[in-house]
């Protein structure tokens, strides 16, 4: 009897519940780490007399770290596991957003949020390959995708902060930052209950302990729902072709074989939308209550404004969860990039405070729903051995456009104005929606082995063996 197909049977109940709390809390605090760069910015550009440039700077120094963590920690799950990966890059986050709260110089801060944002980007992109290899594929599309929602609770929770500390506190926009590295409490919770994933203990040879994994949910499952285990299906005689336990992938070999000709038209595709989504969101976000001040609004108001728009993330990651199983993946991220463009379009014609406010929370409200479907994505075109490394280097790609944004923003606001900066966001946006649509792949409802295990996919992974890593053997034990 297979261990993936006893663990994919399960109902989904209080123990994957558990799971989709523990992650999701992860989840809030990177949003609000994030998320706080924003409100600081106008207090940090008095204390130190920013020109925009260096405001942009520091938009993009956390998105910089985010982009190097995503890199390494996908790799480092690949190899040690996702369990361990996740708990330690929240440490290090929490320890060097402290740091950057007593930050003395502009110099200084910039290279506390880098620092912070290595381990916020380690934990992020781990978070939702390790939740995936644990849910049932009918309900893996919703599952990833409320899972991301909770980035929502973390900006509304920047959001608050912003209003009601940042402002009204001697060095609110450090305290600020205090209050974000708070996540460092979730680590007792994480060791003490988090299971490592059976697909990565099956992948390198550690049946035993996949077997105890599987038990145990299996029991939890079972109290908790009170009623018998559904049986395991019955093998259809075209069952995918068994993974192969092979050396974890370095950096090159994991780049080898996401573009080889089985893999590249997925890589592809999930990269542009990961670059597309993350610089029209940063480009949004680290900017709007800046924006909003220099059009005539107070720090507070525009602040207040902050949270309303803040707020309309919440249905957006929840409504595409939904729909993730609905419409497929690739149609979800598709129709709300289509509504984020248009949206941004909407934005850019706005020229009042309410329709400014109005604009931007069903901005809001489309880029997030995107997150959604792309988080539950993501780790589905990616085999086990590479999916951690798969999903951070794409995450780590999206990146680009999460740096550069606020920068190219910061140093183009003046010529472009206001309408030019949403008008460069709608046309990026258009971009995301002719990849997904014509070349996205269709994941709903087939498990993760079904969509990797493949015969093209098993040639390439061969391929890059043969490049210079250690031959690929076939996985020992229950499989």
């Amino acid at each position: 009897m297979s261990l993936l197909q006893r663990l994919d049977r399960l109902p989904l109940s209080r123990p994957h519940h558990l799971l989709l709390l523990i992650g999701g809390l992860g989840y809030t605090f990177d949003g609000m780490d994030g998320a706080i760069v924003a409100f600081l910015l106008p207090s940090v550009r008095e204390e130190w007399g920013l020109t925009s440039g260096q405001s942009g700077i520091i938009g993009s120094a956390t998105p910089l770290g985010y982009l190097i963590g995503a890199t390494v920690a996908g790799l480092l799950a690949d190899r040690i596991g996702r369990r361990r990966v996740m708990m330690w890059s929240l440490a290090f986050y929490a320890a060097f957003t402290l740091v950057a709260a007593v930050s003395p110089t502009f110099e200084f801060f910039v290279g506390a949020r880098v620092v912070a944002g290595i381990g916020t980007g380690a934990e992020s992109a781990i978070i939702a390959p390790f939740l995936a290899e644990f849910v049932p594929a009918r309900r893996r599309g919703w599952f990833i995708g409320a899972l991301a929602g909770f980035f929502s609770f973390g900006y509304v929770g920047a959001a608050l902060i912003g209003r009601f500390v940042v402002p009204n506190l001697d060095d609110g926009w450090r305290w600020a930052q205090v209050l974000t590295a708070l996540p460092v409490l979730l680590l007792l919770w994480w060791r003490r209950s988090l299971p490592e994933s059976p697909r990565f203990l099956l992948l390198k040879g550690r049946t035993a302990e996949a077997e105890v994994v599987v038990a145990d949910f299996e029991r939890r499952v079972e109290a908790a729902t009170g009623q018998p285990l559904p049986p395991v299906p019955a093998s259809t005689g075209e069952a995918p072709a068994p993974v192969v336990e092979r050396a974890s992938p370095t950096l090159f070999s994991a780049l080898r074989f996401m573009w080889s000709p089985a893999m590249a038209r997925r890589t592809a595709v999930v990269w542009t939308v990961w670059f597309v989504i993350t610089f029209a969101y940063y480009g949004f976000f680290s900017w709007i209550p800046t924006l909003l001040i220099d059009r005539g609004l107070t720090v507070s108001k525009s602040f207040t404004f902050s949270i309303v728009i803040y707020l309309a993330q919440i249905p957006g990651y929840f409504s595409a969860a939904w729909l993730n199983e609905r419409l497929d993946r690739r149609r979800t991220i598709a129709l709300y990039l289509v509504g984020s463009a248009v949206s941004a379009f909407l934005l850019s014609q706005m020229d009042t405070s309410f329709g400014i406010v109005a604009a931007g929370a069903l901005l809001s409200f489309f880029l997030n729903g995107v997150y959604s479907g792309l988080y539950a994505y993501t780790p589905e075109v990616f085999p086990t051995w590479i999916r951690a490394s798969g999903t951070g280097l794409s995450s780590a790609f999206g990146r680009i456009g999460s740096i550069s944004a606020p920068a190219i923003i910061g140093f183009t606001s003046s010529s472009l104005g206001f309408g030019g900066v949403f008008t460069m966001i709608t046309v990026v946006l258009a971009v995301g929606v002719f990849a997904v649509l014509v070349f996205g792949l269709s994941t709903t409802g087939r498990s993760l082995e079904e969509l990797t295990e493949t015969d093209d996919v098993h040639r390439a992974q061969q391929a890059a063996a043969h490049a210079g890593d250690p031959a690929p053997r076939a996985a020992g034990g229950n499989r």
